[in-house]
């Protein structure tokens, strides 16, 4: 779990926690694309080769940090677009989305909504490999659902 800046924490926190929520093993590291280039490489080369199997990477503004990310490995990279900046998070989301092809980044929703949902993304890539976080994922869908059903208005 990567983000540009410490201040990316406050939205990418939320990532943390599903992930923590599913007893997922991750790190969370502040790693720039612009600022530290060098070190960006190696972390994702030494986890790449420690058997690391999703990337999750926030950033703001011009958000090169996913793309850096997915230059450096073929495993799966989400991408969280932070809500910051003059255009409110919308430059950082066309920035993930618009990847040249082959080198993709699977870009979710602005801010923590999107940071949430990277969580649950990266437990259902792991799911198709280890029935823990499958059934785990099932639990968690069951329990929404029946939270919406028992949801009662005042009318």
């Amino acid at each position: 779990l990567l983000m540009g800046s410490a201040s990316d924490w406050e939205t990418m926190e939320r990532t943390h926690k599903v992930l923590e929520e599913f007893g997922v093993p991750h790190c969370c590291k502040v790693l720039s694309a612009h600022r530290t280039p060098d070190l960006l490489a190696a972390f994702v080369r030494e986890n790449d080769a420690k058997g690391a199997e999703v990337f999750i990477a926030g950033a703001g503004l011009a958000a090169a940090l996913p793309g850096a990310v997915a230059a450096l490995t073929s495993r799966p990279v989400l991408g969280v677009p932070i809500q910051a900046g003059a255009l409110n998070g919308h430059d950082a989301l066309l920035a993930m989305a618009q990847m040249p092809p082959g080198i993709p980044v699977g870009a979710l929703a602005i801010g923590t909504p999107g940071a949430t949902n990277a969580g649950l993304l990266a437990v259902a890539i792991l799911a198709n490999k280890y029935p823990e976080y499958d059934a785990k994922l099932k639990r968690y869908r069951e329990e929404q659902a029946a939270k919406v059903a028992s949801a009662t208005l005042p009318c």
